[in-house]
């Protein structure tokens, strides 16, 4: 008897333990190890400002123009359809930003933004929703209006001067990055240069900025210190495909001469001298007796174009560049409204500035004698 007896008191004490270690190690892991010696008050006092808090000029700045652009920028939701060879029709969802140009609810933005959409939605500042529609598109300049029906308290914004935009200027963009709306960056304008978009687009003296822009700003307003819209940010360079402080935008000028066609008609006409022309330099200017090193000869003047109907004369002698056959003997174009013109971008710069029906004046050479002549720009594509 004594044996089992003593296994049953050491199966006891084992147990005991067991459940003594266990539950002892559980509460002190529940516990705080330094409770016992860490003091408690009854309450906490923490140091709070004395006043207010205050902005520097700069700070006053930023949170001024946020005030005052927010609510005339909108978030653009563009639904297209895809085709799929298994699936059949297959949604797409974009995003993109836009503002508010006037009370009658019409948007500016850019034209990839709501290309090929279905579905065009629009969310203002204060989060109503409007179902929008398009206005007119120019793919040229991947500029597009729409319009929204809003209950009358669309806050429009000020659009202001890009002509006068100086390097080193500070700028503040404001849009809805990655769907992220209302978000406002700050940098300066880095340089204003002509370039190529990736949708082959060209922009005329493009702002090029280090505000940080990325997908879904496009669209989206590009401002001055004073709230004003100086340019419409449209893409940024980047492998990464994300801001790498190489952001352009449309130069607000250049919208704002093609807003009325845009509203009006729903397209832009665009005006044309109605001329094929050669870009002439030093060495070419030399071999032709030309009177002037710079400018762009006239090979062939369009039958019933601007350039005709004011007595501008195309070339009457054939000749080759190359194996380019070409005209030679017409007239020189030097000058567009007192702007020196090298060659057909010079030419396209001047005309992005005017709309059909304007009035240029054109200096040229006629062989040795200097012309001036003020002419009515032709509608491309509408010459009789």
């Amino acid at each position: 008897m004594k044996k089992p007896y003593r296994i049953l008191v050491l199966v006891a004490v084992f147990v005991g333990g067991f459940y003594y270690f266990t539950t002892h190690h559980r509460e002190l892991g529940q516990r705080n190890p330094l409770s016992t010696i860490v003091a408690r008050p009854t309450h906490v006092e923490i140091t709070e400002a004395a006043e207010p808090q205050t902005f520097d000029s700069e700070e006053q700045t930023n949170i001024n123009v946020y005030k005052k652009v927010l609510p005339s920028v909108v978030n653009i939701t563009s639904r297209t359809v895809q085709f799929d060879f298994f699936y059949g029709e297959v949604p797409e969802e974009g995003q993109g930003s836009g503002f508010i140009i006037d009370r009658q609810g019409h948007i500016l933005t850019n034209f990839h933004v709501i290309a090929n959409a279905h579905q065009i939605e629009v969310t203002t500042s204060d989060k109503k929703r409007y179902r929008a529609q398009v206005v007119g598109v120019d793919r040229v300049n991947d500029l597009a209006v729409i319009q929204i029906h809003g209950d009358g308290q669309l806050d429009p914004a000020t659009l202001g001067d890009s002509k006068r935009l100086i390097v080193g200027q500070k700028v503040f963009a404001i849009g809805n990055p990655f769907g992220l709306a209302g978000t406002m960056t700050r940098g300066i304008i880095s340089s204003i240069r002509p370039v190529r978009g990736p949708n082959g687009n060209y922009i005329d003296e493009a702002i090029q900025t280090d505000a940080a822009i990325n997908p879904g700003n496009s669209g989206g307003p590009l401002l001055n210190s004073r709230g004003e819209v100086v340019g419409m940010n449209t893409f940024i360079l980047s492998e990464a495909g994300q801001s790498a402080g190489l952001g352009f935008a449309i130069p607000i000028n250049a919208a704002k001469a093609v807003l009325n066609d845009l509203i009006t008609i729903g397209t832009v006409r665009r005006p044309t001298l109605g001329v094929v022309t050669l870009p002439i330099g030093p060495e070419l200017a030399g071999q032709m007796g030309l009177a002037a090193e710079h400018g762009v000869l006239i090979l062939q003047v369009v039958p019933g174009g601007a350039a005709e109907r004011a007595g501008l004369h195309g070339g009457t002698e054939r000749a080759y560049l190359g194996n380019t056959q070409i005209m030679l003997g017409g007239d020189l174009i030097v000058a567009v409204d007192g702007e020196d013109i090298q060659d057909q971008q010079d030419m396209a710069h001047v005309m992005n500035r005017h709309r059909a029906g304007d009035t240029v004046h054109v200096t040229f050479y006629r062989g040795k004698r200097k012309m001036e002549v003020d002419i009515a720009l032709s509608e491309r594509g509408q010459q009789t």
